[in-house]
């Protein structure tokens, strides 16, 4: 790997974790934690887990963790680290489930069950480029901005080659991202039904 490619990944990782560690303290904490504290956070624990700390650690934080999470796809980090952001929008179930249904597809087929894997189409084919644009722009249809944002830097991304990986794959899925939508659609179909709920509570006739 080219070095400037082994310190984006460091960086990447070395953000993620920061963020992560901030969306757990916001979970542990009884009030809002301002954004400027939020910003804060993140680049004192991004620099932490960046460079190296001495000790018997060779090596920064991050390389210890990405050696056992692997790369992550760029979809996940920027849902990740837009998550510290003032009023983020939600993921709306639209973008879970296909996202759900196609992991549960794709890893199967792209682990040898079956003569077919969908894995080879991330190398520059043109059919799969146009099916992702596509999702794209159902999401900007759908009214999901985001989603739109999501899918573009991923895929600029991948054109220029900005991890290792030469497969689009790679910058959009990843397994946390698949884990994390599998478990959050009945989360959200309870959340949904819990509102609806007690909404009807609330405005029910005296």
């Amino acid at each position: 790997m080219a070095p400037y490619l082994q310190i984006i990944a460091l960086l990447e990782m070395s953000l993620t974790c920061a963020v992560v560690l901030m969306i757990l303290l916001q979970k542990l904490s009884s009030t809002e934690i301002p954004l400027l504290i939020r910003v804060l956070i993140v680049l004192l624990l991004g620099n932490l887990f960046f460079w190296p700390l001495g000790m018997s650690l060779e090596l920064p934080l991050s390389a210890y963790v990405r050696g056992v999470t692997g790369e992550l796809s760029i979809v996940t980090m920027l849902l990740l680290w837009s998550s510290i952001l003032p009023a983020a929008q939600k993921t709306p179930l639209g973008f879970k489930v296909p996202l759900a249904i196609i992991a549960i597809v794709f890893y199967p087929l792209a682990l040898g069950l079956g003569m077919f894997d969908p894995y080879v189409w991330g190398y520059a084919s043109i059919g799969f480029l146009g099916a992702v644009m596509l999702f794209a722009i159902l999401c900007g249809l759908a009214g999901w901005t985001k989603g739109v944002w999501l899918v573009s830097v991923a895929i600029i991304a991948w054109a220029a080659h900005w991890h290792e990986s030469a497969n689009l794959w790679d910058y959009l899925l990843d397994p946390f991202l698949a884990i994390w939508a599998l478990f959050a659609i009945p989360s959200t179909i309870y959340q949904k039904r819990r509102e609806k709920a007690q909404s009807g509570y609330l405005f029910r006739a005296g």
